[in-house]
């Protein structure tokens, strides 16, 4: 169940120029998040910028065991969310300071689904999109190949973090060279794949999951529809409720249109029809 919550600052560090990572410690939790779900957050009770803004969650840490009588041990429940600074929403947000609230929506939307019996997670980020997956890979224990793309070195985030997490196979790429594979992450997908064992002989069969920009999102959806391989992905649209309210962020699948912070974010990449 979510709600309307109150959370204070307790850390806002620069990742690097243009990204950060906002750590807040809520008055309550209703409801632990799921990878994939997110939050629709407001800076503060001023009226610019109008509306919440939607954030991905990056990481949920429980409290630890309930504090001794003696009023020792034990920690708040905690948020984390990586953003990037490209609106005034975000500019505000990269202002506060610890101690500083904001109030909260959510958990909202729904998450990944588990993969299927006998199918090994590849996770497909591009840019800030390992907010999104960063968690799921997290919540399967890091056995999970990863593939995470960007257009140069300066816009892949975390990767000291995702190479302590993932126990599979981590690949890198950006278009122009810079980190990793020279190409874009489709292009490392392509060729991952290609060095697997086929299915049909009794080898490894796949599961994809998506988050990043809409172009790469539907190549993917493309790529596993060719491949005839099961996919995930979530979509990013602009959001005025977050609750399926206001009609703001349809897409369109075979269904029918559907509601990014409703239906989604996350879809059957086989479902969502590209304009």
């Amino acid at each position: 169940m979510s709600k309307y919550i109150r959370a204070k600052i307790t850390g806002n560090t620069p990742i690097n120029k243009d990204h950060n990572l906002l750590v807040l410690s809520p008055d309550d939790i209703p409801q632990r998040p799921l990878p994939g779900q997110f939050y629709m957050i407001g800076t503060d009770c001023s009226y610019n910028p109008l509306l919440k803004r939607p954030f991905s969650i990056f990481r949920y840490n429980p409290p630890s065991p309930p504090f001794s009588k003696g009023g020792m041990g034990g920690f708040s429940e905690e948020l984390q969310f990586l953003y990037r600074v490209k609106g005034r929403g975000t500019e505000r947000m990269k202002e506060m300071k610890e101690g500083d609230t904001v109030s909260l929506l959510g958990p909202l939307g729904n998450g990944y689904p588990k993969p299927g019996k006998n199918l090994t997670p590849v996770l497909i980020a591009g840019g800030t999109g390992i907010a999104s997956l960063f968690p799921l890979a997290e919540k399967l224990s890091g056995n999970v190949h990863f593939l995470y793309g960007a257009r140069t070195s300066d816009e892949l985030l975390l990767l000291s973090e995702l190479k302590g997490l993932v126990k599979k196979e981590l690949i890198i790429s950006t278009d122009d060279g810079s980190e990793g594979r020279k190409g874009t992450v489709i292009s490392a997908l392509n060729n991952f794949l290609a060095n697997q064992p086929s299915s049909a002989s009794g080898g490894i069969s796949h599961q994809l999951y998506a988050c990043g920009p809409s172009p790469m999102l539907e190549a993917v959806s493309k790529f596993a529809a060719e491949k005839g391989i099961k996919g995930y992905i979530s979509m990013e649209e602009n959001m005025a409720c977050g609750v399926g309210a206001c009609l703001g962020c349809t897409v369109k699948t075979k269904k029918g249109y559907k509601r990014v912070c409703k239906e989604g974010p996350v879809f059957s990449a086989e479902e969502i029809v590209w304009i």
